[in-house]
């Protein structure tokens, strides 16, 4: 695969702010494995259950009504979400002081109980998600769609953007970029697209030395 050199795609990025000085302003810097792996695993779960009931709502909505969140869900602590029965929860979905919505809600014990089991065969879920090969990141993705709840799409990506881990995201800026450099040519979401995705990835990180977070924002930056 003959693929544009990452130093076009920088300097369209550095374009788009004028400088690269600007740019650079504008990057994330991934937290590296030793801070990811002190992060407690119930923040995960918080930020997970967040960025769910954050899909197809007001962002700031989920913000201004957080602190009740946290306080409805014992600050997301593993152990206490797994001993919660069945009526609570569904009393829990029907407090106004938080967004009701019961299928939501119920994503929190689904990921408690993914955490959870991360948690007894790496140690923390933390530790697994810092020791993982940004190389192999879309595993990652797939493993968050397919052991945990709503995790699929852009969700559990962004997720772990968020929270630090090193990771592209298939922004439609992105897949528009690489669809239109014949990188991908299928769904976005079938395995052909992101080994390609993947692929391409890799080979800029290896080129420019940038963290794969940073070489997503340079492609979205540079697209009109």
């Amino acid at each position: 695969m003959n693929y544009e050199s990452f130093t076009d795609i920088y300097q369209r990025a550095i374009k788009r702010f004028g400088s690269e000085a600007v740019l650079k302003q504008q990057l994330v810097v991934p937290k590296n494995p030793s801070e990811l792996a002190q992060i407690s695993d119930d923040r995960w779960l918080a930020a997970f259950t967040q960025k769910i009931f954050q899909s197809g709502m007001n962002w700031q909505v989920v913000r201004n009504k957080w602190p009740n969140f946290e306080e409805a869900f014992f600050g997301f602590d593993i152990e206490k979400m797994l001993l919660i029965h069945d009526e609570m929860w569904e009393a829990k979905a029907k407090d106004p002081a938080i967004i009701r919505h019961l299928g939501k809600v119920m994503t929190i014990r689904e990921n408690a109980l993914m955490i959870s089991e991360i948690q007894g065969k790496h140690g923390s879920f933390s530790e697994y998600v810092a020791n993982y090969p940004v190389a192999f990141i879309t595993d990652l993705w797939a493993q968050l769609k397919k052991d945990g709840a709503r995790l699929g799409g852009n969700t559990g990506p962004y997720t772990l953007r968020i929270m630090g881990k090193d990771t592209y995201l298939m922004t439609r800026d992105v897949e528009g970029y690489l669809r239109n450099t014949e990188i991908i040519t299928t769904g976005r979401d079938t395995q052909a697209a992101k080994n390609a995705a993947q692929a391409a990835f890799n080979h800029w990180q290896q080129e420019s030395g940038l963290p794969y977070c940073q070489i997503s924002q340079c492609i979205a930056f540079g697209v009109n």
